[in-house]
């Protein structure tokens, strides 16, 4: 078997609420192999955004061990992890996080700014693009007009500009109709298909169809499917 991609060794994530410590990641351990199609599911509050964060470099851990791709991220300062996040993921949130004053192209060209490529080749590169995701004809629109399934478009198109080996998405059809939700999700399997590894953050079981893998949490801990389905089974009302 191929070395893991990702690999997760006892990673904790604690956090003081008042007087309270909050265990959002209680000793998780887990591996991700490379051109997987992976979903963690879990209820919220079960820690799987505090996992795709941790994972990102976009938080850190109060303990344990993140490796990708050989390297430890958890020994990486801030400006090695920014460097390692620009040449390695493209990240996926599920609030867009598209820039108000600027439209579709400007939003989508935005991260090349910072790795020396010069203007006319990263109009050209995020056309391209924004007609990958089905948006050519929406690239001079501000994100106020357009759908929210446009601009999680806008924002897929934009987390593929640096070409990263890994998608890292967090409840990406969380803010979507059911047909917006579909066109990304197969969005996301087109990712797949073409070589790169995805990891998606969802409580949305229809994902399930397009997953290669799936992890389960549950309170901070990684469980088998049949304790998940077990924990989180709805009691019929009466």
């Amino acid at each position: 078997m191929a070395q893991p991609l990702i690999q997760v060794t006892d990673l904790k994530r604690h956090y003081q609420m008042g007087g309270t410590v909050v265990r959002a990641l209680d000793g998780v351990s887990l591996e991700i192999q490379p051109h997987t199609f992976t979903i963690v599911m879990g209820p919220s509050g079960s820690g799987k955004s505090s996992l795709l964060y941790l994972l990102g470099g976009l938080d850190r851990s109060t303990s344990g061990e993140i490796s990708i791709g050989g390297e430890r991220l958890d020994q990486m300062d801030e400006n090695a992890l920014a460097l390692f996040r620009r040449r390695t993921m493209g990240f996926i949130f599920q609030s867009y996080n598209l820039i108000t004053s600027m439209n579709a192209l400007e939003n989508v060209a935005f991260p090349m700014q910072f790795t020396g490529i010069l203007p006319a080749e990263r109009n050209k590169r995020a056309r391209q693009l924004l007609e990958q995701v089905g948006l050519s004809d929406r690239s001079h629109h501000k994100p106020s007009e357009l759908s929210g399934g446009q601009q999680q478009r806008v924002a897929v198109a934009r987390a593929l500009v640096n070409n990263p080996s890994l998608i890292l998405a967090d409840e990406p059809t969380g803010n979507l109709d059911t047909a917006s939700g579909v066109t990304i999700m197969q969005l996301l399997s087109e990712l797949h298909r073409s070589g790169r590894t995805v990891l998606v953050v969802t409580h949305d079981p229809r994902m399930t169809r397009f997953a290669t893998h799936k992890i389960f949490l549950l309170d901070g801990h990684v469980v088998d499917e049949d304790e998940y389905q077990s924990a989180t089974l709805e009691i019929p009302q009466a």
